[in-house]
């Protein structure tokens, strides 16, 4: 009797039906061509070469007062300088700007002119006296 290789916990793993399948376990995601693997490889050894020159610099006695990382540089352009590109005006974004920005300012107007119309009615009608009038 031969003994047969051992399961993996990917081959044991089935789906539920209301979670999916981790992109690491789907066999339909990954790719293991050579060609992915090196890519994937020279981008690893990119970003540790940016952490050890990034640390290099952050433990050095003699460091400069501003220590530049350029994975942060990166992600501060991206986040600060870089946002129209990527913005679209859809329908939803313009009326949270309508709402966001003039529904405060109508709302306030409303509220100042029925106040405002509320008082002149109770003066007219003689229950409120004013506290100060200049004529």
């Amino acid at each position: 009797m031969a003994s047969e290789a051992p399961v993996t916990a990917a081959e044991r793993y089935r789906p539920n039906r209301f979670v999916s399948l981790p992109a690491e376990l789907d066999r339909n995601t990954f790719d293991v061509s050579p060609e992915s693997r090196r890519a994937e490889a020279e981008r690893l050894a990119i970003r540790a070469r940016l952490k050890r020159q990034y640390q290099l610099q952050l433990n050095n006695p003699n460091r400069p007062p501003v220590i530049e990382n350029p994975a942060l540089t990166r992600w501060v352009y991206a986040r600060t300088h870089n946002v129209y590109p990527t913005f679209r005006p859809t329908p939803k974004t313009s009326f949270l700007g309508l709402v966001f920005g003039l529904g405060p300012l109508l709302f306030w107007a409303a509220v100042f002119k029925f106040e405002r119309d509320h008082r002149e009615k109770l003066i007219k009608e003689g229950k409120y006296e004013r506290p100060f009038s200049l004529f």
